[in-house]
């Protein structure tokens, strides 16, 4: 079962007395956390699937340390209306990413022009911020090494669209909510 536990601190907030971070904010959370052994060596880690722990991200926003076996991945999705950054902080992953901003809603099928597919590996160390609509894949492509990394959001997630790619085209299969996964 998922734990709700504390990370690196948060930069602090503006003068108003409100602070909405960045994705250089939530890439530089996310890099100091990466970077927090101990914590990362807290995280369980499981043969079968992927882990994960709820973390105090920056300024309200979400933030997970995720465990991911040898041959996992998340299939593609996007994280809506939030933008967000993640860091690997053990092992290395593999994003897949579409370079073309989807239409937020309105339409279960898209053909997908050339030239839009993009691939980063990110071995440990190394991560990247995104903004809103960003469509991905993250994969742990190693057949006998864990990876695990550090993702924030912001705001928090209001929803994660799940799709299915078959060359070209992309369709969208599955929306889920946030009680669907905390």
């Amino acid at each position: 079962m998922p734990q709700h536990v504390s990370a690196p601190s948060a930069p602090p907030a503006a003068s108003s007395g409100s602070f909405a971070p960045t994705a250089a904010d939530l890439l530089d959370f996310v890099r100091r956390t990466a970077s927090d052994t101990e914590l990362i060596d807290a995280l369980p880690l499981d043969p079968e699937g992927r882990t994960w722990v709820r973390l105090d991200g920056p300024g309200g926003s979400e933030a997970w340390l995720i465990g991911w076996p040898p041959g996992t991945g998340t299939g593609w999705h996007d994280h809506a209306e939030s933008q967000g950054a993640f860091t690997t902080a053990r092992g290395a992953l593999k994003e897949n990413s579409l370079a073309v901003r989807l239409p937020s809603s309105g339409w279960k099928t898209l053909e997908l022009a050339d030239g839009v597919d993009r691939e980063r590996r990110l071995p440990a160390g190394k991560g990247r911020a995104f903004g809103q609509h960003h469509v991905h894949e993250v994969l742990n492509e190693s057949r006998d090494t864990h990876a695990v990394s550090v993702h924030a959001y912001f705001p928090p997630l209001p929803l994660i669209r799940r799709f299915s790619r078959s060359g070209a085209v992309l369709r969208l299969e599955q929306v889920e909510r946030p009680e669907d996964w905390q």
